[in-house]
């Protein structure tokens, strides 16, 4: 037996090889250790080191070659020195190790391979156990393992070293099968026994092919050979238990390793969030350092992704300055997870500080900064930031994950000129044949409206798999085209591929998107003969398709008999009842949601008070405040907005800027207090907070201009708006969009300044759209300005020949003028064309329950008493000079008829039953779904002085405050 396989280990720590810094690898140092002998220190007492010192000329100059990276130069030394016959057999051998560690560390295959011909061709160290042990190591470590195992066959006696380099050279290439193969053999034909480097590959095998069965078994065999406590075994069973999800198993082992390195607490940090629960990273880090270990890199690089992952910004705040502090900040490694931290936490100007003062960068660092722009929709700073990585000072080449980084940001028609030049980036660097870049291809085209170039993309895909059919259908669903999105279902089917989860889900998509409940349903019965009626992605799209057809009875069937309820069930069905109509059902599910015990997400905790909002049910929305403070959930940004817009509309505009106070501040949550401000008609205050921003340096967007024009609108602060709308082009370099000019329009019309909103709409570089020329042809209705609101209406009945509003205000336009004629042959052509005026209603909330009246309401059960409550109310209000508009009824009637019809307007019901079922001096919340007419404002005024009480009504356009007989709106609506 070689005398290699006998070395005692206790030996090993005092023995270091020269040339072992140049690569970690266990095996190779522990070979060349183990037959040369204390070779580093020239300064040893021992009188064998000091001959050697003297004599290793020829090693020294290898060595410091290597160090250099100058390999090829250090194997022409080599090849000069081997025709010295006079050469130093072991001195040569020395080098040769060292050489060949070198090519390896550099993965420079062709001089390894040349110094593997030169020894072979001289026939120099044909026994020499080390040097072909450093040959397996580095053809393995150049990813030859075919050549490793030549070698390692080659072998006409194998010592433990050269099995275990064999065996860590599969596991290091990924392997695994042959890595565990060749330790069966190895335990099976050979006396030898495996060792703490041989456990610890096979170990890492077993990890690899995620087989905790195998990994066991070879925890079994450490314990029996008292391998147990050795710390690499340990460290790599514990990596091996936490990648297999047996976390229980790996803390355990962990607890109970005698001697724990920083490698163990970096291995056991790794587990948590391996599984999902990053929460108790952070509990053992902070156990780590109560123990005095410090942070490596490698701990480092495990914790912050934990914070990316949690957005927590404030303990990777303090990492960073922990890296800083222990001079790990010019690491690159740590730098990349920085950098990804803040740009997931949404710090990116952050990020960007970083990156630019960054020494050192490689293409993991310009993906992550990339990713972040992207991630922010930054399109200009995220091609930009492309463009600027290939530039020949950078030399950065880009890679697939680079464009996948890149692909996302492109979500509009007028960025197609960018895309199709990322497109051609695709094509000089072959990235055209990556299944995952042609699928984000497609995606990118149909999002940016050009599906002619996503179907080229498609088309030019050889091999097509379910997921780029996936990516063609869901371009499709997502982009509002749903028979090609149906279309190429029909065709994946027909090619033989089955559609998978997400197949089924795009489709339901299409069909929810143009309401298909045929196809809805025909989809549905295909997942049940599929087995695919428990998936929570397939039963999310139906309850969303059911819910958007108006099917409540189908959703609520589908929720109910589905037994695994998750909280993606239940956001679902609440979300879907919020966002189409079925207000109470959602506000009552949120309850029975509560009172289970269930968490709301965010997003379904924001459609709910968005249906707070649109029922003005003040008191669930506090309720659910209070939740939200209680569960946290206020830190979310989205939650945050909407309860400042829930108590908005809900008409508590106090609160909002009380909540408004309390979120990070941003344009999203000022544009939500700027708009809310806007329908209270508190215009001074909106465009204070705009200056606000301007100071805070707080960008604003197309959302914040619409709030702040809104604002002037509802205020009378014409000129103001118009100012706005022009600096938003010359300032900001925001093209204003049809609902800016909407609410221009709408302004310049409520001050009688028609034909200056007629010039504007002349000036627009789109045709006006429904919500201006609307605008348009209420104006002329208030001043009488019939010319040119028959020509709008005209324009509006072309257009949109179904929609009632159109046909209502050229009526009410005609009855104002007493154009009775007129306004019957309006009505004949709405009869003619099947077009229905919408019914005005309201509603109240009382008591946590939303009540709701029509005009001329007799279903309520309580109706005699509201009518009472009405009668007694108009004489005291005809006391202080209320008395009805006549006006305000758009019919050809007589008086008495006219009051009567005037006494059964809906807001009127809803006041008279909030008086009724409320105590005195509560605030009534009243919410219409059509504008308040001139009469009921005239009674709410006088209402208001009568009874003591403050009333706010929410009609379609804004908010009345209704107190001591005045209105905060000063009759300007």
């Amino acid at each position: 037996m070689n005398a290699l396989s006998k070395l005692d280990m206790s030996m090993v720590p005092s023995l270091l090889s020269p040339c072992s810094r140049l690569n970690p690898d266990p095996i190779i140092g522990y070979s060349l250790r183990a037959n040369f002998g204390p070779l580093k220190s020239s300064t040893s007492s021992s009188p064998e080191a000091q001959t050697l010192t003297q004599g290793s000329s020829l090693l020294q100059e290898i060595t410091r070659l290597c160090d250099s990276k100058k390999l090829s130069e250090a194997f022409t030394l080599l090849q000069e020195h081997s025709k010295d016959e006079s050469f130093n057999p072991l001195d040569h051998a020395s080098a040769v190790g060292c050489l060949l560690q070198a090519c390896g560390h550099e993965r420079d295959i062709e001089i390894g391979r040349k110094v593997h011909s030169l020894i072979t061709m001289s026939g120099q160290h044909d026994d020499d156990g080390v040097v072909s042990n450093c040959l397996i190591t580095m053809y393995s470590m150049c990813r030859s393992p075919l050549e490793s195992r030549l070698v390692f066959d080659n072998l006409r006696e194998r010592n433990l070293f050269q099995w275990n380099a064999m065996v860590s050279g599969y596991t290091r290439n990924e392997l695994y099968d042959d890595a565990l193969e060749l330790f069966i053999e190895f335990v099976s034909v050979t006396e030898f026994k495996p060792d703490s480097f041989t456990l610890p590959c096979v170990v890492k095998a077993c990890t690899g092919l995620l087989d905790a069965e195998w990994g066991r078994g070879i925890h079994g065999m450490a314990v029996k050979m008292e391998l147990n406590g050795n710390v690499f075994v340990g460290n790599a069973l514990i990596a091996m238990y936490g990648k297999c999800g047996y976390i229980e198993d790996a803390l355990q082992l962990f607890e109970k390793m005698p001697d724990r390195n920083l490698v163990s607490w970096n291995s056991m940090l790794c587990v948590f969030p391996e599984n999902g629960i990053s929460q108790d990273s952070y509990h053992l880090f902070m156990e780590m350092l109560e123990e005095g270990f410090v942070p490596d890199v490698a701990t480092l690089v495990t914790v912050l992704p934990v914070c990316a992952n949690e957005g927590d910004i404030e303990i990777g705040m303090i990492l960073h300055s922990m890296a800083v502090k222990l001079g790990l900040s010019r690491e690159l490694k740590v730098n990349n997870a920085l950098l990804d931290m803040y740009c997931k936490c949404g710090h990116v100007l952050t990020a960007e500080i970083l990156f630019n003062n960054l020494d050192q960068k490689n293409v993991v660092s310009w993906n992550s900064m990339i990713a972040g722009y992207s991630r922010e929709g930054d399109i200009l700073r995220t091609f930009g930031l492309l463009r600027r990585m290939q530039l020949e000072e950078e030399k950065i080449m880009a890679k697939e994950v680079t464009i996948l980084n890149v692909l996302p940001v492109f979500s509009d028609k007028s960025e197609i000129m960018s895309l199709k030049e990322v497109h051609g980036c695709v094509f000089r660097n072959y990235f055209q044949f990556n299944e995952m870049v042609a699928n984000a291809l497609i995606a990118s085209y149909a999002n940016c409206k050009s599906f002619c170039s996503a179907e080229l993309v498609f088309y030019g895909i050889d091999d097509k798999t379910t997921s780029t059919w996936n990516a063609l259908i869901s371009g499709y669903a997502q982009n509002g085209q749903s028979m090609e999105a149906v279309e190429s279902f029909h065709q994946m089917t027909a090619s033989g591929l089955e559609p998978d989860s997400f197949t089924i889900g795009s489709i339901i998509l299409a069909c929810t998107h143009f309401r298909s409940l045929l196809w809805g349903k025909e989809i549905h019965a295909y997942m049940l003969r599929k087995g695919l009626e428990s998936d929570t992605f397939i039963i999310t799209s139906l309850l969303s398709l059911y819910t958007h057809c108006q099917k409540l009875v189908y959703a609520r069937n589908l929720f109910e008999r589905n037994e695994n309820k998750d909280i993606v069930h239940w956001n679902a069905i609440i979300s879907g009842c919020s966002q189409n109509g079925y207000l109470n059902e959602a506000l009552a599910l949120i309850r029975r949601m509560l009172s289970d015990s269930k968490k709301p997400h965010p997003i379904a905790l924001s459609s709910i008070f968005g249906a707070c909002s649109q029922l003005s049910a003040l008191r669930l929305g506090r309720q659910l405040h209070c939740y939200a403070l209680k569960s946290s959930l206020m830190e979310d940004l989205h939650v945050g907005c909407s309860i400042i817009n829930m108590y908005g509309k809900c008409g508590s505009i106090e609160q909002s800027l009380k909540v408004f106070k309390q979120v990070e501040r941003g344009v999203v949550s000022y544009n939500v207090i700027i708009a809310a401000l806007a329908i209270h008609g508190r215009g001074k205050e909106a465009v204070k907070l705009f200056e606000e921003m301007r100071k805070f340096e707080i960008e604003p967007d197309e959302f914040t201009f619409i709030g702040l024009l809104m604002a002037c609108s509802h205020s009378g602060m014409v000129d103001e708006g118009i100012m706005y709308l022009t600096h938003m082009r010359r300032i900001y370099s925001l093209k204003p969009k049809l609902e800016h000019y909407a609410c221009a329009v709408d302004m310049l019309g409520r001050a009688g300044r028609v034909a200056e909103g007629l010039k504007l709409i002349d000036e627009m570089d789109e045709e006006p759209d429904v919500g201006i020329l609307s605008s348009l042809l209420s104006c002329c209705r208030i001043y009488g300005n019939l010319d040119t609101g028959e020509k709008v209406a005209r324009r509006l009945l072309e257009l949109y020949p179904k929609r009632s509003e159109s046909y209502v205000l050229l009526s009410n336009m005609y009855a104002k003028l007493g154009r009775w004629d007129d306004v019957r042959r309006v009505r004949a052509i709405m009869k003619e064309n099947g077009v229905r005026k919408e019914v005005g209603c309201s509603w109240i909330e009382v008591g946590g329950k939303v009540y709701s009246f029509v005009v001329a309401d007799n279903s309520h059960r309580e109706i005699e008493k509201i009518r009472e409550t009405w009668r007694s109310l108009e004489e005291k209000i005809r006391e202080v000079g209320y008395e009805p508009d006549l006006d305000s009824v758009l019919h050809e009637l007589g008086p008495e008829e006219k009051v009567d019809i005037l006494r059964g307007h809906s807001e009127k019901l809803a006041i008279s039953f909030g008086l009724l079922r409320t105590k005195a001096g509560t605030t009534l919340r009243i919410c219409k779904n059509l504008r308040i007419c001139v009469d009921c404002h005239r009674a709410a005024k006088a209402i208001s002085k009568v009874v003591g009480r403050e009333i706010i009504v929410r009609d379609n356009r804004r908010f009345h405050h209704f107190r001591d007989g005045s209105c905060s709106c000063g009759d300007y609506w």
